[in-house]
């Protein structure tokens, strides 16, 4: 029997919409990034990929035609969690350029704060400041 974890770590996070170009320039907005990749092309692009943080993780937007199924189609109840060094500004940051508020600040115990927001296209982007992070950095 193997040692290695089935899930060995994050790669690649992708989200839906329906308008991938401007969902693309409002996650560039939101994150400071420029995607990487972007198929077939930048300006009718069916999907786009950003590399963030500390690990340079995937996220990918992707056109919610190609989606595997309907039930796909109207979103889930997955929330991914981002790690931030100030909540409150990255929140306040997300809010200013379109985003709404999901789940408010909510502390979860010895430094562990989390917030969500859905992004403008119905996407729920989850936040977090946690110790367990900046540890394993």
């Amino acid at each position: 029997m193997s040692t290695t974890p089935a899930l060995r770590g994050l790669a690649q996070v992708n989200i839906p919409a329906d308008d991938v170009a401007a969902a693309r320039d409002w996650y560039a907005q939101a994150t400071g990034v420029q995607p990487y990749f972007q198929q077939p092309d930048a300006e009718t692009p069916a999907y786009v990929e950003f590399r963030l943080g500390d690990h340079q993780n995937e996220l990918g937007i992707i056109d919610r035609r190609y989606l595997p199924s309907p039930e796909a189609r109207e979103g889930g109840g997955v929330i991914v969690r981002w790690h931030v060094d100030d909540l409150d500004a990255t929140l306040n940051h997300l809010t200013g350029i379109g985003a709404t508020e999901y789940e408010p600040v909510t502390p979860r115990g010895e430094g562990f704060v989390t917030a969500s927001v859905l992004d403008p296209f119905g996407n729920i982007l989850g936040l977090i400041h946690s110790p367990h992070y900046l540890e394993h950095l």
